[in-house]
């Protein structure tokens, strides 16, 4: 039997790595964190605490999506503390996004993309609109 003790890290395929940088950084306010010294391009950044990080990884390729919020395709889902609050601050950022306030999945979900179009969910505990 495994026994699990949280998620380590998710990756996420990246084109550009200065422009995804500035959108962790700048606009999910993610603390970057040292990373060690592969043969490829990329940036570890930490997402809350317990040791949960976000890896960034540049690659030519091409994602599969094309530009538009879609839920159900893979994404990467993190917990923030204020529904509104988020929402306010994606708005003030110039950030399009899917806001479902009262979302069937019992939380309130915020969907955003990345300049990747990598599929970022922003949910809260409640609504507190």
């Amino acid at each position: 039997m495994i026994t699990y003790e949280g998620i380590h890290h998710v990756s996420l395929v990246i084109r550009d790595l200065k422009r995804s940088k500035t959108f962790y950084t700048e606009v999910l306010g993610l603390k970057e964190l040292e990373r060690p010294p592969f043969d490829f391009e990329g940036a570890w950044f930490a997402v809350a605490e317990g040791g949960q990080q976000l890896h960034l990884i540049v690659h030519e390729g091409q994602t599969l999506r094309d530009g538009k919020i879609d839920s159900r395709d893979g994404h990467l889902a993190l917990r923030v503390s204020s529904y509104e609050g988020t929402r306010k601050w994606l708005e003030e950022k110039g950030i399009p996004c899917d806001a479902r306030p009262h979302a069937k999945a019992g939380f309130p979900q915020i969907y955003i993309l990345d300049p990747d179009c990598n599929i970022i969910e922003l949910n809260a505990d409640v609504y507190d609109g």
